[in-house]
């Protein structure tokens, strides 16, 4: 605007090539500064026809207002935003026409056709690209305004008209029929065909914000090798693309409607690892019976959240969790609490009793701030500097592998700052080591190593990148879904890949270089095996290092001082308690160096049985016999309910009526009038009720039958 008032062209110029750098350069790194700018009025559009109506007032102040120059950049700025409004409508037609409302993995979706999705280079960022064609109409008027060759501008601005207009123009093919994917009637009904083919009978659901992966992640593997024919439930579009690689077949059902009106008659058993209110799309099926899992054991209030009545049981580790619910007398009765094991424990390698290389390494894992200013949340606001600065000051050299919480710092400016703090930290230490005659010695006698580790992990990544480029690389959703399908031999060279990637990412640098781990890998349980003692908060990552048998630290943060402490955190007990100060570091490096310093091992071994439960049967087996045990009673239920029922039947509910809240209602046949549970009541047709198949409907009903004819309901 300034450049516009003196006027000066050249010094335009230079402002809009530098307002296009930035908004090009914001788009690209997804900068939260575009979303912000929208929110005042200064969206996307706006930026560009207040950089337009510059080049206006420019060439007004140029005293060209009079010359068809000017008129031509008018009626050329009025054509590109009339064509604004359409290519608009059809780009979110497409999209809109293309959304399923499904989202799949190894669900094979060919009894729908679904096509190939339009080119990326239409789609992706679409409307930035078309405001982006003004660029020819702003050079060349600008050009014409300073050099007086008119012809320039008229170039510049018929071919910014064209461009945009055959822009619209490519994108309508895209809105045929045949280009679309089919109704979402159409899809939900090959859903239902797949599943009843399929017949699922254990479901793992899950539901979270897009920080929250890693709770539905950890359970994966253990799905993978659970007995019966598993299923994952997920309800967030955004999760899908952040599940970890799986054999076990995934369904993403964002709507509530449309997941309960699925046939999951065959489903027994319903394992949670969260408490969020969409679970309450799948708890109201009677049929299955429903279980929180959780993701994680730990002394967190989070454990014991009163919201674990609603599930039939509630599974724990080892004896420690039970004991957590009686003491907290949330409502979760003994009887409803089964000890399964951790089975994602297995990769846990158990202590030698001595460390891995010529010096130890320690790894700290804080947790996260959590939703309120409690202090005793983390270790990392008042003590996570002090730790790191003392390991660092330790008379002995030690390693450090820093691994933060996924969660750290999306609440707390603070802990973003302190996170940030000592990843400088550690940054420095380690130039500081390299530099070092001990540690350049030895950079140098391993360099052949490290370089061959390093080339190694370059081509894993590459061959993984392959494996993961599923279809086309501009298919969307849609076509993803129809291509993702299941393939024991991909599946099997990605396992053996990425064990392959772990060993070469920790041979890729020196076993005497710090370390900070963010990201997803390699995993915590990977960091676990690579130290020889962790120091970490109140969390489940404390109660999962303990199946290592290794020595750890506990910072009390809260300052509770170190009795209180343990008595009220149980996985603390056989740790070595911190203050804020870490002054007692020195009492944790002592053990890792010399086992007959370690006075804590045999509670440590004591607190594995207690925490985690025994060593044989295994994790795995136990939980296989849990989720066995826990289908008998749901076949026995349905059994039951179909015998108390007998020979009466249940109305249909109307399918315009139903709101998909689960009311059972429906009209009778003929003129006969009656309740449910009084008399008898027309035959259902093949319409499921509340999510329970066409067969299982007659007993969903009969359950609401039984609740509402009695005031007996657990």
């Amino acid at each position: 605007m300034l450049a516009a008032l003196i006027p000066n062209i050249w010094f335009f110029a230079a402002a809009a090539a530098v307002t296009y750098a930035a908004d090009w350069y914001l788009h690209q790194r997804g900068s939260y500064l575009i979303n912000r700018l929208g929110k005042v009025r200064a969206g996307l559009s706006i930026r560009f026809l207040v950089r337009e109506l510059m080049l206006v007032l420019l060439l007004a102040r140029l005293g060209l207002a009079q010359e068809p120059l000017f008129y031509t950049a008018v009626a050329c700025f009025l054509i590109f935003y009339g064509l604004q409004a359409p290519h608009g409508a059809v780009t979110t037609l497409i999209r809109l026409r293309r959304t399923m409302p499904v989202v799949t993995r190894n669900v094979d979706l060919n009894a729908v056709r679904i096509p190939d999705a339009p080119p990326g280079a239409l789609l992706r960022r679409a409307g930035e690209k078309m405001l982006h064609l003004d660029v020819p109409a702003m050079a060349g008027i600008l050009i014409a305004a300073g050099t007086g060759e008119d012809t320039v501008g008229y170039a510049g601005a018929a071919l910014s008209l064209l461009l945009a207009f055959c822009y619209v123009v490519a994108l309508l093919p895209y809105m045929r029929r045949g280009r679309l994917v089919p109704s979402a009637a159409a899809v939900l009904k090959s859903v239902d065909t797949w599943l009843r083919e399929y017949q699922p009978t254990v479901v793992l659901y899950f539901s979270g914000s897009n920080e929250s992966a890693y709770q539905g992640n950890m359970w994966l593997e253990t799905m993978a090798r659970l007995e019966g024919r598993p299923l994952i439930i997920m309800r967030e579009r955004g999760l899908v693309a952040q599940l970890a690689e799986t054999s076990v077949p995934v369904l993403c059902v964002p709507a509530g409607t449309h997941l309960m009106n699925l046939d999951l008659s065959t489903v027994r058993v319903c394992l949670y690892p969260a408490n969020v209110g969409k679970n309450i799309h799948i708890l109201r099926v009677p049929t299955m019976k429903h279980v929180f899992i959780g993701h994680g054991d730990s002394d967190k209030l989070a454990s014991v959240n009163p919201y674990s009545k609603v599930y039939d049981e509630v599974w724990t580790a080892g004896r420690a969790g039970r004991d957590r619910y009686a003491l907290a007398d949330v409502g979760v009765r003994d009887e409803d609490i089964v000890e399964v094991g951790r089975p994602q424990l297995e990769p846990i390698k158990s202590w030698t009793g001595t460390a891995r290389n010529p010096i130890p390494t320690v790894l700290y894992a804080p947790t996260w701030e959590g939703w309120d200013d409690s202090s005793g949340n983390t270790s990392l606001l008042l003590a996570g500097e002090n730790i790191v600065r003392r390991l660092l000051a330790a008379d002995d050299p030690v390693r450090i592998i820093y691994k933060p919480h996924p969660f750290t710092g999306i609440r707390s400016r603070t802990a973003r700052a302190v996170d940030a703090r000592i990843s400088a930290m550690l940054a420095k230490a380690a130039a500081e080591r390299a530099a070092e005659p001990r540690w350049t010695a030895e950079a140098e006698r391993t360099a052949a190593d490290l370089s061959a580790a390093q080339a190694e992990l370059v081509r894993i990544e590459a061959r993984l990148a392959e494996l993961a480029a599923v279809g086309r690389p501009d298919g969307d959703e849609a076509e993803e879904s129809r291509v993702s399908l299941a393939d024991p031999v991909r599946e099997a060279e990605v396992a053996q890949l990425r064990a392959a990637w772990n060993d070469a990412y920790w041979r890729s640098f020196g076993w005497w270089e710090h370390r900070t781990v963010v990201g997803t890998e390699p995993k915590l349980y990977d960091c676990f095996n690579e130290s020889d003692a962790m120091v970490s908060d109140i969390s489940s990552v404390v109660s999962d290092f303990i199946a290592s048998g290794k020595p750890y630290a506990v910072t009390d943060s809260a300052a509770l001082g170190a009795e209180e402490f343990k008595r009220q955190n149980t996985a603390v007990r056989a740790g070595v308690i911190l203050s804020n100060g870490a002054e007692e570091l020195d009492e944790l490096l002592a053990a890792v160096a010399d086992p007959a310093a370690d006075t804590l091992a045999g509670a440590r071994r004591e607190l594995k049985t207690y925490l985690l439960g025994p060593d044989e049967p295994t994790s795995m087996e136990q939980f296989n016999a849990a989720v066995r045990a826990l289908a008998a009673k749901a076949e026995a239920r349905n059994a039951g309910v179909s015998q108390r029922l007998g020979d009466q039947a249940i109305a249909v509910p109307d399918r315009e009526a139903d709101t998909g809240e689960g009311a059972v209602t429906g009209e009778l046949e003929g003129s006969a009038e009656a309740e449910v549970g009084a008399g008898s009541v027309a035959e259902p047709d093949a319409v499921a009720v509340a999510g329970v198949a066409p067969e299982t409907a007659m007993e969903a009903a009969a359950e609401s039958a039984v609740i509402e004819g009695t005031s007996s309901v657990r």
